[in-house]
Formats: C-alpha cells, structure tokens, sequence
C-alpha cells in the first residue's frame, strides 16, 4: 500500500476518534455535534462571521440545516440573535451566559487526543503541524475545503521558496509553529497565486 494511502487511512482514523468524542459529549448535553461545532465557533469568531450563511459554508451543510440547528441552540438559551439595526430578517449569533457555561464543560472533549500528544517531541510534533497546515491550505485551492482563514491565505502573510513566512500585521517573522489555522485577523488575499509553502 502506497504511503499516501495509509497517512489518509490514518487520517480518518483520527477524523473518526475525534467525531466519537464529540458524540459522548453531545449525548451529555442533549445537542447535536453540529450544534457543539456551531457554539464552539460562535464563542471564539468576530460576530461577523457569526451568520447562518457563513455557518453553512464553514461546515460544508445547507442553510437550513444550519437554521434547524440553530433555533434549537436559540431555545435551550445557549446563543442569542443580534438583529441588524436596518434589517429584522437578519442577524448575527452572538453566545449567552449559558453558552459560556456549556463551552467551558465542551473544552476538553479532545482531551485524551492532546494527551497523546504531548508525549512526542517537539519536532515531531513541528513537522507534522507544518504538514497539515500545508495540506488544509492546498486543499482550499482547491475547494475541496471552503472557507479556510489560515496565514497562506491573508492578505497580511509573505512567503517564500525557503520556508521563510512573515506577517505584516505583526510585523513579525513566523516560526513554522506560528502559522495559524484560525487566524481572528485574518484578511482574505484576493491573489494567492504567489504563495510557495514547500
């Protein structure tokens, strides 16, 4: 079997321990996964993002799945709406007190993967950061994953052919580690035909 074959049997394997975590701890709660992923979300992003439609293309699902899911987190008082001023079909999700309470009992749920780990060495785990972030940002090119606000993809990052990467909003070279997946000042660069992340 071709080494590529088994880092992707690997990888669903991972996929799959960390969707049966998030399980136990939906069942706890009596929420969905998709509603844990949505009350996660919604307590660490800008409110801007904090919409159905944007919800949707962040977890590649329907609008009305999103609603669906939503309405319930409304009800049990874990997210409450923020209503445009101009606008009373719109609105943005913003967490409630309950919520805060709930995400802090969800904090751990990966626990026992971090635990794991934590027993390899630093370069181990360098390396293998550094390749999921290069792949996360590959596949984005390609659309295979929609919305992606990593350092390879802002307006604020410079790259090159040797592996040297540096963020203008900082005003500061990255080690390898600082790249980020989830950037909160992340800008969209609307030309990242110039980025070389080998």
């Amino acid at each position: 079997m071709k080494l590529e074959r088994k880092i992707l049997n690997g990888l669903e394997r991972l996929s799959e321990a960390l969707k049966a975590l998030l399980w136990e701890q939906a069942k706890e709660f009596g929420i969905s996964p998709i509603q844990i992923q949505i009350v996660l979300f919604v307590s660490s992003h800008r409110i801007d993002l904090c919409n159905v439609s944007y919800l949707a293309r962040e977890f590649n699902v329907t609008k009305a799945t999103i609603s669906d899911a939503v309405r319930v987190l409304v009800k049990k008082g874990y997210l409450e709406k923020d209503y445009a001023p101009t606008d009373k079909r719109r609105y943005n999700l913003v967490i409630s007190s309950s919520g805060e309470e709930l995400i802090n009992q969800l904090s751990e749920y990966a626990s026992p993967i971090s635990e794991e780990l934590s027993v390899f060495s630093e370069l181990e785990l360098s390396n293998v950061f550094d390749l999921i972030s290069k792949l996360i940002y590959q596949l984005n090119q390609r659309d295979v994953i929609q919305v992606q606000r990593t350092c390879y993809n802002c307006i604020y990052y410079s790259g090159n052919k040797k592996n040297r990467h540096y963020c203008n909003l900082l005003n500061s070279r990255l080690k390898k580690t600082d790249i980020r997946l989830d950037c909160k000042e992340f800008e969209q660069d609307v030309d990242t035909t110039g980025i070389v992340i080998q």
